[in-house]
């Protein structure tokens, strides 16, 4: 029996499977706003994407176009996404800027977090969020529980954290 690695070289233990309306145009949009290379394509009919993967820094993304009839629907079909990727870049207000530049949408522009990042979120022309962020301190567990609470408390309790 051959010792195989349960989780591939190139991996993680969590990597995000993206559902888009088009993957080919979203690769290119995400070569262009994050750096992405792409690693592996596999065409579907009608020159769909039925698989790819690509690379944002160190991590793995794989993507393919929709397939209603697996239940597998993109942001554009379901009028949006709950879930919002983050990437860790070494410069948060140059990617935010590439990533504007390429045609994202700024959801909430880049600051100062409580939590000891520099953070922005925008949208993807297909519907994803991504929040870009620069770690910048390092904070401990009670002095973020300290700083949620004093900012919970400034915003009268109403408001959720950016």
């Amino acid at each position: 029996m051959t010792n195989v690695k349960p989780i591939p070289d190139g991996f993680s233990t969590v990597t995000p499977y993206l559902i888009v309306h088009d993957g080919n145009a979203v690769i290119q949009f995400y070569e262009r706003a994050f750096g992405a290379k792409e690693v592996l394509r596999l065409d579907g009919p009608n020159n769909t994407l039925a698989h790819g993967e690509i690379v944002i820094g160190e991590s793995r993304v794989m993507l393919a176009n929709e397939h209603p009839g697996m239940g597998a629907l993109s942001p554009k079909s379901i009028g949006g996404s709950p879930v919002s990727m983050l990437i860790y870049v070494p410069n948060v207000d140059e990617a935010f800027q590439q990533a504007i530049d390429a045609g994202a949408t700024e959801i909430r522009p880049v600051q100062d977090q409580f939590y000891g990042d520099r953070a922005g979120t925008l949208k993807d022309p297909f519907g994803h969020q991504w929040t870009l962020a620069t770690h910048t301190e390092d904070v401990s567990q009670e002095e973020v529980e300290r700083r949620f609470a004093e900012m919970m408390k400034q915003a009268g309790g109403s408001e959720s954290p950016s």
